[in-house]
């Protein structure tokens, strides 16, 4: 418990007090988001040239909250924790190059969209392939072959469709959170809410582990006060971050912190094996990307079947629709928040219901 608030305590005055100078540089070198005419609501014009990329502070205070919690506590760190940590690093790297070449080549548009699936399947590959090794004394990995919802159920799949739900997972909750992150706060008070979540877990599986204590519903996970830790930590530097991105933001987090973000929850869901409950506990991301998938199917299947393509949304993703209604942006994002704080609950609530003795 000591290391996971500390880790939390450190990663969020690092986030705090580290944004305001990366604002600062930003701004000198004139690194500014850049709003296309015609995007979302007219409001949103206003925010062209406000500094983005600042996914790279979240990033930087999270791993050294995990590092130095874990060096002042002598708690040792684990092969969970540091692959959760490497995912959300290595989609923050593929989100950083995304970002680089619109900020620094001038390119618009960043990584075109295959060259962006591309990298987060390598990073995705690499993790998937890592996690299912390194077993412990009592040969419990860091992740399963199975699928999980409450704990792992049903047989192994196999280590190459594990790789391949692994991918599936990884691709759909980074760009999840990247399509949730349109207005100023949303991805990371909704991020926040998730991984909170996230240190419940950890600490619930924790008191009820397997390898201390055998039960008939206990947990066999490996690490679960890691994976408690690094939620810990990301969430400080996402509470840091939020002082200067809560509407009206001071910076963007870009693509660097959203795909980063997606990258540890889809982390932290693999380890604590608890894969399909992610889809509850982020409930938001998933409305939000499926809004964008219906509006694009309706209007392709629309277009070709009757040449008048039709929409169901003004705009997508869902956030920006409300905009065109009318609806003020603090208005969206706090009654989002509250949307994706109901999912949590729900997501939590069955799982401490899960644990009951049948």
């Amino acid at each position: 418990m000591k290391t996971i608030l500390l880790s939390a305590a450190i990663s969020m005055i690092v986030s705090l007090l580290g944004t305001r100078p990366t604002i600062n540089m930003l701004r000198k070198r004139k690194l500014g988001q850049q709003v296309r005419t015609g995007d979302h609501a007219p409001a949103h014009m206003s925010k062209s040239g406000t500094p983005t990329m600042g996914g790279i502070v979240i990033i930087i205070a999270s791993l050294l909250g995990y590092a130095l919690g874990h060096l002042f506590t002598g708690d040792p760190m684990t092969a969970s924790g540091i692959l959760v940590l490497f995912l959300m690093t290595g989609l923050g790297l593929v989100g950083f190059v995304d970002d680089f070449l619109k900020l620094f080549m001038k390119r618009s548009l960043g990584l075109r969209s295959g060259q962006k699936l591309i990298g987060q399947l390598i990073v995705g590959a690499i993790f998937a392939v890592l996690v299912i090794h390194f077993p412990d004394g009592y040969d419990l990995t860091p992740a399963s072959t199975h699928i999980s919802f409450l704990t792992d159920f049903g047989v192994s799949i196999g280590a190459v469709l594990f790789v391949v739900w692994v991918l599936i997972m990884v691709t759909a909750t980074s760009n999840g959170v990247n399509l949730t992150d349109g207005l100023d706060g949303l991805a990371t008070g909704a991020s926040i809410l998730v991984l909170a979540a996230y240190v419940i877990i950890g600490n619930w599986q924790l008191r009820n582990d397997c390898t201390t204590a055998l039960a008939q519903n206990c947990y066999d996970v490996r690490d679960p006060l890691d994976a408690a830790v690094v939620a810990a930590a990301v969430m400080g530097a996402c509470f840091g971050f939020l002082w200067w991105n809560a509407p009206p933001a001071k910076i963007f987090m870009g693509d660097t912190g959203s795909l980063a973000l997606g990258g540890v929850l889809v982390g932290l869901a693999i380890v604590t094996r608890t894969d399909l409950l992610l889809l509850l506990l982020g409930g938001l991301f998933v409305i939000i990307t499926m809004s964008v998938v219906i509006q694009v199917s309706v209007f392709k299947v629309t277009k070709f079947k009757t040449g008048k393509p039709y929409r169901v949304f003004k705009i997508a993703p869902l956030q920006h629709h409300f905009e065109q209604v009318g609806w003020a942006e603090t208005t969206i994002v706090v009654r989002f928040w509250l949307i994706a704080a109901m999912f949590v609950g729900l997501g939590l609530g069955i799982f401490y219901v899960g644990w009951f003795p049948k």
